[in-house]
């Protein structure tokens, strides 16, 4: 039984090392910091890079799951406030943990226009510091990135109703502040 333990605590501490749930660890990145860049496919297989957006703002919002009550209600809100983000210059980009085809299936169920990033590895969503604590989804956080790739505002274990509304209201404050 010695030896076993002996074998099964380094294998252990080998998975750890390269298991992508190890991200959990990852700290979310403070406002004032460079946000973490990524490339990620889209819901239409498109090749999506935080770099694309230079010169814009962008809400860049972490969900858990397509399809389901709370994240099906934070997108909608999202999809009904879009003009105003694109008024702003803002572009809306959500990310979870789900695939490609499960995000084009989601958004045209739910007639979503704006970008859904798939990240099944979950790497980009360890790199913001997002994967809940069970390790099997993102957690519901957002952030506010300015034109130069600054994070500028962080919320975390957000509530999916009044969300696009918060968003919005701050990003009308930190516009007037530039």
């Amino acid at each position: 039984m010695r030896k076993l333990f002996s074998l099964a605590v380094p294998a252990f501490a080998l998975f750890l090392a390269v298991s992508p749930q190890v991200a959990r660890a990852a700290e979310v990145p403070a406002e004032g910091s460079n946000a973490p860049d990524f490339t990620l496919q889209s819901q239409e297989g498109k090749t999506v890079s935080l770099k694309d957006f230079r010169g814009q703002w962008v809400v860049l919002y972490f969900y858990p799951k397509d399809m389901t009550q709370g994240c099906t209600i934070e997108a909608h809100n999202f999809e009904r406030d879009l003009p105003q983000y694109t008024a702003k210059k803002a572009a809306i980009l959500g990310v979870s943990a789900d695939t490609v085809d499960s995000h084009q299936q989601f958004c045209t169920k739910e007639s979503l226009t704006f970008k859904l990033l798939a990240d099944p590895g979950k790497e980009m969503i360890g790199s913001y510091g997002s994967l809940a604590a069970n390790g099997a989804v993102a957690a519901r956080n957002t952030f506010v990135i300015d034109p130069k790739g600054v994070i500028r505002k962080v919320y975390l274990k957000v509530s999916p109703n009044p969300h696009s509304q918060e968003v919005l209201e701050a990003l009308t404050t930190l516009q007037k502040a530039e």
